[in-house]
């Protein structure tokens, strides 16, 4: 494993400027319990996040808990940075990295409501997502559902927009560089799971359970007694990446053809 640096981010594609549900944890080779960073001004904004990891260098890797790719049945599906170029563009007046104008622009590829009819007709899977549900460790949700508290499509957005403003290489989209600072997807519930945990992670008890099992120490004293689950993802997901980016299969899914690879991509620590 050439990382040294792991970074978990909770991500949101909700309107505005200032993210409580956006939270960031970073933690080291080693066994130490991850840290949350925050912002001078106490709340991230999702373009903070953008200049925040543009700053970083070095073996980092990074996953974020939004989607990075459409299922193969999407109009739009192609080579992924062009989609990422052009989701920006025609979203551009949405401030903070918002997705909103793509929406509209394509109206008709996703699902807000019993407008659109039935759910089941515009809620398409990737292939990483049918492999997820497949493995019973979770229930995954459509990048193509817009509606609902567990909806991923309008974060799905934004991480789109910053992938392409970031530049940095997106895995399994380009090939994994020898050095430097790689950027995937994750899921936070895949890492619970993996942890041993069943649920959102809201309190330090089980937090603490599931990074034991990950290899890391318990949360530092000082750390919440409870917490929103945005933080127990961020958590939970740095640590999980520290134990399992050394295991040669989580990058080579047995599922990952190289057309899926460019287009609809994959969710990490997904096998």
């Amino acid at each position: 494993m050439r990382f040294n640096r792991f970074i978990g981010i909770d991500w949101s594609g909700a309107v505005g400027s200032r993210h409580p549900s956006v939270q960031v944890a970073v933690c080291e080779v080693g066994g130490d319990a991850p840290r949350l960073v925050l912002p001078a001004s106490g709340v991230w904004s999702r373009g903070g996040v953008l200049d925040w990891l543009g700053g970083l260098s070095g073996d980092v890797l990074v996953g974020m808990d939004a989607g990075f790719g459409f299922a193969a049945v999407a109009p739009f599906l192609g080579p992924a940075r062009d989609l990422w170029a052009e989701i920006d563009a025609v979203a551009a007046a949405d401030a903070d990295l918002g997705g909103h104008g793509f929406i509209t622009h394509r109206r008709d590829a996703f699902w807000l409501g019993a407008a659109d009819g039935p759910r089941h007709l515009r809620a398409h899977l990737r292939v990483t997502e049918q492999v997820y549900a497949a493995s019973r460790l979770g229930t995954p949700t459509s990048n193509f559902v817009l509606l609902g508290a567990a909806q991923v499509g309008k974060a799905t957005l934004s991480a789109m927009r910053l992938l392409h403003r970031l530049d940095w290489p997106v895995w399994p989209f380009d090939p994994l560089p020898d050095s430097g600072p790689v950027i995937l997807e994750i899921y936070a519930q895949a890492f619970a799971r993996m942890g041993g945990v069943r649920g959102k992670l809201r309190d330090r008890v089980a937090l603490d359970r599931a990074l034991a099992v990950h290899g890391s120490a318990p949360l530092p004293v000082g750390f919440p007694a409870v917490f929103p689950d945005h933080v127990g993802d961020a958590v939970i997901t740095a640590a999980g990446l520290r134990a399992i980016a050394g295991d040669a299969r989580w990058w080579a899914p047995a599922a990952l053809t190289p057309g899926i690879a460019v287009t609809e991509g994959w969710t990490f620590g997904v096998g």
